[in-house]
C-alpha cells in the first residue's frame, strides 16, 4: 500500500511508515511522556485532605484545584491538539514540559488556596498535562492503520500508568517530607524528563490511506463519507460525542477524584485510599488494553457501549460495600470495567472524521471527558457538603453514566441504519 506524504512535507521515509518498527518505538516514548505528564491529573487528587485542613476549607472548595486543572486541561486539548496539526507534536510537548515544571513548583510555594488553585489550573492543566495527552493520542492515531484501536489503547495507558504509579509515590513523599516539597521535587522531575524525550518525536506522521475496515462501524463511516458522520452533521455528531464524554466522566470522576477522602472519612486513612486509587488505575491499564484489542475487531462505539455498560455495573456496587477489602476490590473492579470508555471516542472520532481534522477534533471529544471530570469532582464534593453522606454523589454518578449509555445506543442505532441502507 503507498504512503503518502506527511502533513506539509515530502513522502516519509520507509523507516519512519505507518506501523513500522519506528512507529512502535514513538508509541513507546508517547507512553512515557503521557505517564510522567499525567502527575499534574492526578497529583491535585492525593493532596486533598493536606491542602483541605492547611487552607481551613470544606470538601467542595478543595475540589475545586482539581476542578480548574480539568477544564484547564480540557481546554489545552484543544489548543494543543491545533498546534500539534500547524507545527507537529514536538513543539506542544515541549511547551508541556515547562509549564509543568513551573506548575508544580508554583502550586508548592503557593500562600493560598486560589494562588495554588490557579497553578493547579493554568500551568498544570491548560499548558501542561494537556500538551502530554490529546496531541499524542492524536499524533498515535496517524501512525497506525490495522492496528489503531491497540495503539491507541497502549498511548492512552499512559494516562493510568501515571494513575497508578503517582498517588502512593506522592504519598510516601508527603509523609516523609509535606506536600510542598513533593511538589516541588515533582517540577524539577519534569523539566528534566519531558524536554529530552520530546525530541524523539520530530519526525513528522504518515498521512496514511486506511486500510480496509474490520467493522460495520467502519464500512456505515465509509459509505457515509466523512462528511455526514454516522449520518449527522460533523457538528450534531461531534455535540454528541461530547456530551456523551462529559456524561461518562461525571460518573467516572466520583470514585477517581474522590476514593482517598472517602476512605479519610471511613477512618481507613489517606495512604489506604492512595492505595486503593492505584489499584483502580493500575486495573484500568489492563482494560485500555484489552479495550484496544477489542476495538479493532468491534469498532469504537461498540466498545464504547460495553465500557459504559460494565462502569454502571461497578459504581451499583459501591453502594453496598465500604469495608476496607470489599472496598479495594471493588476499586479493582472499576478501574478493570471503565478504563476503556475514553479511548473509544478517539477511534471514533479517526472512523468518523477527516484525519487532517484529528489533533483538534480529538483534542475537543477529549475536552470534554475532561469537562466532565472537572464537574464530576467538583459535583461529587458539593453533594457531600449537602447531605453528608458520599451515597448520593454515587447515585449522582449512576445518572450520568445512564445519559452516557442513552446517546451511544443512539449513535449505534445511527450507524446501523447506515449500514442497512448500504446494504440495501
Amino acid at each position: 500500500m503507498l504512503r503518502t506524504a506527511t502533513l506539509g512535507s515530502p513522502a516519509a521515509p520507509a523507516r519512519h511508515a505507518v506501523e513500522s518498527p519506528y512507529a512502535w518505538w514513538r508509541l513507546a516514548v508517547s507512553l512515557l511522556l503521557m505517564t510522567i505528564g499525567g502527575s499534574g491529573m492526578y497529583s491535585v487528587t492525593v493532596v486533598l485532605p493536606a491542602i483541605q485542613a492547611e487552607f481551613g476549607i470544606d470538601r467542595a472548595a478543595a475540589s475545586l484545584p482539581y476542578t480548574l486543572t480539568m477544564i484547564g486541561f480540557g481546554l489545552g486539548g484543544v489548543l494543543m491538539g491545533r498546534m500539534a496539526d500547524r507545527f507537529g507534536v514536538l513543539v506542544p510537548v515541549a511547551v508541556g514540559g515547562v509549564a509543568l515544571g513551573a506548575g508544580f513548583i508554583a502550586a508548592g510555594l503557593a500562600p493560598g488556596m486560589w494562588t495554588f488553585g490557579l497553578a493547579q489550573g493554568l500551568l498544570i492543566g491548560l499548558l501542561g498535562t494537556s500538551a502530554t495527552f490529546a496531541p499524542l493520542v492524536s499524533d498515535t492515531s496517524q501512525w497506525f492503520d490495522r492496528r489503531r484501536g491497540t495503539a491507541l489503547a497502549i498511548c492512552m495507558s499512559g494516562n493510568y500508568v501515571a494513575g497508578a504509579i503517582w498517588p502512593p509515590v506522592m504519598q510516601h513523599f508527603i509523609d516523609a517530607a509535606g506536600w510542598r516539597h513533593t511538589y516541588i521535587g515533582i517540577g524539577v522531575f519534569c523539566l528534566l524528563s519531558i524536554l529530552p524525550l520530546a525530541l524523539f518525536l520530530r519526525p513528522r506522521p504518515p498521512l496514511a490511506v486506511a486500510a480496509p475496515a474490520p467493522s460495520p462501524e467502519a464500512a456505515a463511516a465509509a459509505a457515509s463519507g466523512t462528511s455526514r458522520p454516522m449520518g449527522l452533521s460533523p457538528a450534531t455528531a461531534q455535540a454528541l460525542l461530547c456530551v456523551a464524554g462529559v456524561a461518562c466522566c461525571v460518573a467516572m470522576s466520583m470514585p477517581q477524584v474522590h476514593i482517598v477522602a472517602y476512605c479519610t472519612d471511613l477512618g481507613f486513612g489517606a495512604a489506604r485510599g492512595a492505595e486503593m486509587l492505584a489499584v483502580m488505575l493500575g486495573m484500568g491499564v489492563i482494560s485500555r488494553l484489552v479495550s484496544g484489542w477489542i476495538s479493532d475487531r468491534i469498532g469504537g462505539l461498540k466498545t464504547l457501549l460495553l465500557g459504559s455498560v460494565l462502569q454502571g455495573v461497578a459504581l451499583l456496587m459501591f453502594l453496598p460495600f465500604d469495608g476496607l477489602v470489599s472496598l479495594y476490590l471493588v476499586s479493582a473492579m472499576f478501574g478493570l470495567f471503565q478504563g476503556g470508555i475514553v479511548p473509544s471516542y478517539a477511534l471514533i472520532v479517526r472512523q468518523h472524521f477527516s484525519p487532517a481534522e484529528a489533533g483538534a477534533r480529538v483534542g475537543t471529544v477529549l475536552m470534554a471527558t475532561l469537562f466532565g471530570m472537572a464537574l464530576g469532582g467538583w459535583m461529587s464534593g458539593a453533594v457531600f457538603d449537602l447531605t453528608g453522606s458520599y451515597r448520593a454523589a454515587f447515585l449522582n454518578g449512576i445518572a450520568w453514566n445512564a445519559l452516557n449509555l442513552s446517546i451511544v445506543l443512539f449513535l449505534l442505532h445511527r450507524v446501523h441504519v447506515l449500514a442497512r441502507r448500504r446494504a440495501a
